[in-house]
């Protein structure tokens, strides 16, 4: 049983305070980004009115800057499971991240390599991959999913990754379906041939601790602005890499890590609000304020209540949604293995186009999504294009309330 005391967590997001037609908007919209705490709006704030210069002066909103900067790297690597700060930077966002990234890598490859995408992934950890390979003549090669559950096609994997492999792209967890992928096995079956291993967990972040150290990945990208945090993207890569990696720069930057992967000017108020959305976490598994120097093991404690929390909310969702004849969820529905996904769900409906649906709700204060989400190869494969689906993403801060309103909801469609 969870521990989280839900009613304390949700009197810290303002945005949950708002009304639609007297009523308290439902906000399952998380998936594309979720509501922040206070503390989140007043770090940004107060770096604004305080601490707003550039990097590298000797005066003293300058030098306070910087050490809010490299607090923020420190607390970035506890977050992501990382030994080293320097081996997490930041930048614009994931995609704008993993481009950059997989420019530096193409300049490496040769048209002996392969490189590995699979039908699974959020677009930015697909394209930015497909075009790299482009440009180095390399040979793409794409995972298929099981339909059935929208699970990753681990003996298709196996079957296309060989000695030439390069790199394979995979996510943590679908941000369209929710299903979570097995990323210590599959880092095992590329490091094997001597591959680099790339980990999208941007969707994972909210609801699951990420561990680079155990998953044992070359590189890994995530986006505050859905941890509880604003629009800022994050990369974790191995320091060998780091290093030895062609970096796309200006000169003045220098060749040192992390500054010679982070381009320009970086966007310090976000950086400080990303900061305060990691204690915001590593609070709620320390009661509070995390101790110096614990942040990890806050975390560590944060996310075991977390999940526990959101499973029972997702499967009060799952059981809910399987009482509607014309609702299909895809992916895995099974209560029973609810460990191998997240609380996102997306559905269809017999008669009701996904847009339809979601204005339906909007009209009722529920907040949802409809599309691809930008899960376009999931999307295609389960040949749901143009329309796409209904996404309902749970969050930490969601309640039984909720789930039950968008049941009574989509009942009342049907």
């Amino acid at each position: 049983m969870s521990q989280l005391d839900v009613t304390a967590i949700r009197s810290q997001f303002p945005a949950l305070d708002r009304q639609v037609d007297g009523r308290p908007a439902v906000y399952f919209d998380g998936p594309a980004g979720s509501q922040v705490p206070q503390c989140v709006i007043d770090a940004i704030s107060e770096y604004l009115s305080n601490r707003n210069a550039n990097h590298g002066g000797v005066f003293l909103t300058s030098v306070e800057s910087d050490a809010m900067l490299d607090a923020a790297h420190r607390a970035a690597a506890d977050f992501v499971g990382a030994e080293d700060p320097d081996c997490v930077y930041f930048g614009a966002n994931m995609t704008s991240l993993t481009f950059a990234l997989s420019r530096a890598l193409a300049s490496t490859w040769t048209c002996e390599d392969e490189v590995i995408v699979c039908r699974t992934e959020h677009d930015a950890n697909f394209t930015p991959w497909a075009r790299a390979a482009e440009d180095a003549g390399a040979n793409l090669k794409h995972v298929d999913l099981r339909p059935d559950d929208c699970s990753l096609d681990l003996d298709d994997l196996a079957r296309k990754i060989t000695p030439k492999t390069a790199l394979v792209a995979v996510g943590a967890a679908s941000n369209a379906v929710g299903t979570i992928h097995p990323l210590r096995k599959i880092g095992e079956m590329v490091h094997a041939v001597g591959g680099l291993f790339f980990v999208d967990a941007v969707h994972y972040a909210p609801h699951k601790l990420i561990d680079v150290t155990a998953w044992n990945c070359d590189f890994l990208a995530c986006s505050a602005y859905k941890f509880f945090g604003p629009h800022v993207g994050m990369m974790y890569g191995k320091r060998e890499h780091l290093e030895s990696l062609p970096a796309y720069r200006v000169r003045p930057a220098g060749a040192e890590i992390p500054g010679c992967w982070m381009t320009g000017t970086q966007n310090h108020e976000c950086i400080a609000g990303a900061l305060a959305a990691i204690d915001y976490l590593a609070g709620l598994g320390a009661n509070g304020e995390p101790e110096p120097g614990l942040r990890r093991e806050s975390l560590t404690a944060a996310y075991l209540e977390i999940v526990e929390y959101e499973r029972s909310l997702g499967i009060r969702m799952m059981e809910g949604l399987a009482k509607i004849p014309a609702i299909r969820t895809l992916g895995i529905t099974e209560t029973s293995r609810f460990y191998e996904r997240v609380p996102t769900f997306s559905i269809t409906h017999d008669s009701r186009k996904p847009n339809e649906i979601a204005k339906y709700l909007a009209e009722r204060g529920i907040f949802v999504w409809s599309g691809n989400f930008y899960a376009q190869p999931l999307s295609e494969a389960l040949e749901l294009e143009p329309d796409g689906m209904v996404r309902i993403g749970l969050l930490h801060y969601n309640t039984e309330e909720e789930v039950d309103r968008l049941i009574e909801a989509l009942v009342e469609l049907d």
